[in-house]
């Protein structure tokens, strides 16, 4: 049976070339490091280094064994790095993956009430399509995934959607756009420049919908998956935008635009998804409450 001690100290003196250097790195005498390596060529019967001089070379055997020794180190490495960098007793991991279609404000308030809790977590979150987190979800390498619809009915993998709620939505733009297209609303957006969600998200035929109902027909500048991008869009007056409105006060506050109308025949839903039918994660149950309790109004 291979002695991972002997293949270390035979790594240990490949790479630096001697066994004096080899003593200094490991803190043995030459005696040890010699003797050690002396039996690992005997339980195999190779030879792993020749003398030339006062030097060592690698024989044949010994060069095909390096990179094999090599690449076992390396991983033990990354396990030790691995395994140290790992939360403390005191902290419950709590992974979430967000659909990129979600508004990262809305985000943010959905994950905050875990900041709060007595129970302390580390939270890690990632964006991707929602396809991916779930499959992620499905293998146990996410707790929870946020996304703007339930769990599609096609993909055979077992989860559990929960509503946390919806609200309307609200258009905004610069001040100079608004300025341009005074009127009622939505008459206003009629021909006007507007930025809209992309193909992937709910919201969008919605929308399109009620363009249709309301003989509408906005001039559309731009398309985007990622609601950052089309807010940084809005804000620098490229055209007229959407966002859920629980977060319009924000929305103003941080880009500097102006609220032109709002909807709510138009509604944007969010869903926690996850593989427990009865939830028992903390991180979970604060987001759902925090949700239902504070930032969407509850419909009947």
């Amino acid at each position: 049976m291979l002695n991972y001690r002997q293949l270390h100290y035979f790594w240990v003196v490949a790479k630096t070339g001697s066994i004096v250097r080899a003593c200094e790195q490991l803190n043995l005498t030459p005696q040890t490091i010699s003797g050690q390596i002396t039996l690992l060529e005997e339980t195999f019967g190779v030879d792993l280094f020749r003398r030339v001089g006062r030097q060592l070379e690698l024989t044949e055997a010994g060069r095909q064994a390096l990179p094999y020794a090599e690449q076992m180190f390396q991983l033990g490495g990354e396990l030790e790095a691995m395994l140290r960098a790992q939360p403390n007793e005191q902290q419950i991991l709590f992974r979430v993956g967000v659909a990129d279609v979600v508004p990262k404000s809305i985000v943010y308030r959905l994950i905050a009430p875990t900041m709060e809790l007595a129970e302390p977590l580390r939270i890690t979150c990632r964006e991707d399509k929602l396809e991916r987190l779930l499959a992620d979800l499905a293998i146990q390498r996410l707790d929870l995934v946020i996304s703007d619809s339930p769990m599609p009915s096609h993909l055979d993998i077992k989860g559990y959607s929960q509503k946390l709620g919806e609200c309307g939505i609200s258009f905004f733009a610069t001040a100079k756009l608004v300025a341009e297209h005074r009127g009622a609303f939505p008459q206003c957006l009629h021909g006007a420049p507007l930025l809209i969600p992309g193909q992937e998200t709910v919201v969008r035929s919605r929308l399109m919908r009620w363009f249709g109902e309301q003989q509408v027909l906005p001039r559309i500048v731009g398309e985007f998956d990622d609601s950052a991008l089309m807010q940084a869009f809005g804000q620098s007056g490229s055209g007229i935008f959407i966002a859920p409105s629980v977060i319009a006060d924000e929305v103003m506050a941080q880009y500097q635009v102006q609220l032109i109308g709002q909807t709510e025949a138009v509604t944007e839903s969010f869903y926690a998804i996850s593989v427990e039918r009865k939830v028992k994660h903390p991180g979970i149950v604060a987001i759902t409450e925090g949700a239902r309790r504070e930032l969407f109004m509850p419909h009947g």
